[in-house]
């Protein structure tokens, strides 16, 4: 680490002239070949996914997205000759655009898509690919020439998949909004622009070359279309955590000796050692996504850890560079800092009479912190894993209006098909399909089917079964599962014919069971992994235990947040949402990604308690100079997280808006209320019993260290006391 920051120092123009290039470079090959992202919801093994197979081999036609043009007459009904003849302009417009192989008209015979008042109405658009692939302008160009139809005698609006992901919303402004949020942080906490302005400026190089470099892989790897935005959204607040923890320790070393090149040495050799394992944790977590074996995380997995490893290199690298050219005014306290800033050594200081008052009171402190997170986790216990249908979208989508008006005139099932694909037998085809038509519309909970269409060669056929209830209720996953297990069997077995229920809204179902199957499996992965890590860093068995107990307290009260807002529809107004389930995949990552913080915040001040323990500290006066000397910084950089993270609520994106939820919640009470109260709380407890290690696996295990070496310390502490 010193050789790494003596270079920087020393070729420091040098340095800056390599990122700004890089940057450069990246992201203008990045702009000119472009991005391609696409959310790959393939998964082996599944029902949904073997109807998708078997399509796409023998009935291409209909392995593609199928949207609906919905049709409402305020007066009037869809009959009268003038919004007919309209209506089947328009179609035959969208019949003709790229990538739709089909236009099914509610008018023609047997579609059954009029409702029986006659004002609403809907079309089928077959596209040739699915939603997760199809180009974005060929759905925008369905969408203007649909809409292009609109009268005072017609309402247009457009449902599907497809439509939903064209129609998500920006949220430029709220990267924004966080990043202006976060430099009034930072402002606070140095008091002075320059200093502020450092880890903002590092963050941006390492996050600009991320998001270059991402949007390249994404021609080569599969990444949803929102990889970019979650990996704005983590890169941004760890880089600069990452920077504001180099930089403050910068100016406390700087303060006692004047010196700018040994100022930098010793905030990279400590606070830089303590960015590498915590950058480390967060990549480990991340990448731990592949273990569930499902293609649609493995993009959101490497393009936030690109993210991470970007920023990371930039603190590691640039910002030594940075110190080096402006380390002596950035040293120095700013005009606000001044006015406030206590010297150390004051033992008066706000985080010396905190740490006094739980030393004091250990157990109080353990038992209410425990207590409140606890209890803000326990609605977790109720999460229901699912995708939530358009019913959840804002009222200016048009997918909401689409959503509404269906479920106005046909009922909520209308918006979320079942697609039966059935591969039929050699003889015996006709009778065979009837069978499943007649068994299908007999089945409760089925509202209506469609017409069955058959492939050109005859042996393939599907069938779209309408539900009763919305894509999101329980009742049609209960519908699905009656279909698959009680329904098709007995069908299959008499006619020779096999049967699979696919469509999205059954992808979505199987792609939630097939996610909270294995999320144990990756809880423990990524726990054992950091665990083992922390053991082999901090040589104690206490030290991960802790960990991990407390990293899943943080998680599971974030959870719990997000399900009573989310999923219960508490303070659904104030957000401006409605009660649905919560995106399968959402736990994966905000687990992934959370613990990976949490592990920052426990690194940053572990390590300092360690620091001062392995330097002859009683347990009590290492953990008080632990949290003295880091409390600041670690709720600071807690600000500066809740801020980013907080602002993607304001994005419109319910996805986004459910990670920042989850996201600024957790590190909210990571920061306060477990680093700074029931961490040594516990530690205060637990005493000189934290630093227990068997001395024969202390033998065996190869050392990583974080803080600086016995000698490099002993020469810190000395100047300290001179």
């Amino acid at each position: 680490m010193l050789t790494l920051a003596r270079w920087s120092s020393d070729h420091r123009r040098l340095m800056v002239v390599l990122w700004l290039v890089v940057l450069v470079a990246v992201s203008g090959i990045s702009r000119a070949v472009g991005s391609h992202y696409g959310n790959n919801f393939s998964l082996p093994g599944t029902d949904a996914q073997r109807a998708a197979d078997l399509l796409s081999s023998r009935f291409p036609a209909q392995s593609g997205d199928s949207d609906q043009i919905v049709l409402h007459t305020p007066h009037g009904t869809l009959a009268a000759p003038a919004v007919r003849s309209r209506v089947e302009r328009m179609l035959s417009r969208v019949a003709l655009l790229p990538h739709v192989t089909s236009v099914t008209s509610p008018y023609a015979a047997g579609s059954r898509a009029i409702s029986r008042s006659g004002t609403i109405g809907f079309a089928t658009v077959a596209f040739d690919q699915r939603a997760n692939v199809l180009p974005t302008s060929a759905v925008d160009r369905v969408i203007a020439a649909a809409t292009a139809a609109r009268s005072s005698s017609l309402q247009v609006e457009l449902n599907g998949q497809a439509i939903e992901q064209a129609q998500q919303a920006s949220i430029g402004y709220t990267a924004v909004v966080g990043l202006g949020a976060a430099i009034a942080v930072l402002l606070i906490s140095f008091g002075s622009m320059l200093a502020m302005g450092l880890p903002i400026v590092t963050a941006l190089f390492g996050l600009g070359t991320g998001l270059g470099l991402i949007g390249l892989m994404s021609r080569v790897l599969s990444m949803p279309d929102f990889s970019s935005e979650l990996a704005l959204m983590i890169g941004l607040g760890v880089g600069i955590d990452y920077a504001l923890f180099i930089v403050t320790r910068y100016r406390e070393a700087f303060r006692r000796g004047g010196d700018v090149r040994a100022a930098v040495e010793e905030a990279m050799n400590t606070a830089g050692r303590a960015v590498i394992f915590a950058g480390t944790t967060v990549v480990i977590a991340l990448m731990g996504m592949f273990s569930l074996g499902v293609g649609f995380l493995y993009g959101l997995a490497v393009s936030s850890s690109v993210a991470v490893l970007l920023v990371l290199a930039a603190s590691l690298t640039l910002l030594p560079a940075l110190l080096t050219f402006f380390g002596r005014r950035i040293g120095k306290p700013g005009l606000l800092a001044r006015r406030r800033e206590t010297p150390p050594a004051d033992r008066s200081s706000f985080w010396t009479r905190w740490i006094a008052a739980i030393q004091r009171r250990p157990w109080l402190a353990f038992v209410a912190s425990a207590a409140v997170m606890l209890a803000l986790a326990a609605p977790a216990l109720g999460l229901r894993l699912g995708n939530t249908d358009a019913g959840n979208d804002p009222k200016s989508q048009t997918t909401r209006r689409g959503y509404d008006l269906l479920a106005q005139g046909f009922g909520k099932g209308f918006s979320g098909p079942l697609l039966v694909a059935i591969r039929l037998p050699g003889s015996g085809r006709a009778a065979a399909l009837a069978r499943f038509a007649t068994a299908l519309q007999a089945t409760p909970d089925v509202a209506a089917l469609s017409r069955p269409r058959l492939s050109p060669t005859g042996d393939v056929a599907t069938i779209s079964a309408f539900p009763e209830t919305s894509p999101q209720s329980t009742q049609t996953e209960s519908l699905v599962e009656h279909l698959r297990r009680d329904v098709i069997p007995p069908i299959e077995q008499q006619t020779g014919a096999t049967a699979y229920v696919g469509g999205v809204t059954a992808a979505q179902i199987d792609f939630s069971r097939v996610l909270a199957g294995k999320l144990w499996l990756f809880i423990g992965v990524v726990v054992l992994l950091s665990a083992l890590l922390l053991m082999v860093v901090f040589r104690s068995l206490v030290i991960p235990l802790q960990a991990a107990a407390m990293n899943l307290l943080s998680i599971g009260a974030s959870m719990g947040i997000v399900v009573a807002v989310f999923q219960w529809g508490w303070l659904g107004s104030l957000f401006g949402i409605a009660g649905g389930p919560i995106a399968a995949f959402l736990p994966v990552m905000v687990f992934a990604i959370v613990f990976g913080l949490s592990m920052d915040y426990e690194v940053f001040l572990v390590s300092r308690i360690h620091e001062e323990w392995t330097h002859g500290a009683d347990s009590s006066s290492a953990v008080r100079e632990g949290l003295v000397r880091t409390g600041r910084v670690i709720t600071a950089a807690g600000a500066v997280m809740v801020a980013v993270f907080g602002s993607f609520i304001l994005g419109g994106n319910r996805v986004l808006e459910l990670f920042g939820l989850g996201l600024a919640a957790a590190v909210f009470l990571d920061a306060l209320v477990i680093r700074c109260i029931l961490l040594p709380a516990t530690l205060q407890l637990l005493g000189d019993r934290t630093w227990w290690f068997p001395a024969r696996l202390d033998r065996r295990l190869p050392r990583l260290a974080i803080e600086p070496g016995p000698q490099r310390h002993a020469g810190s502490a000395a100047e300290q006391a001179a």
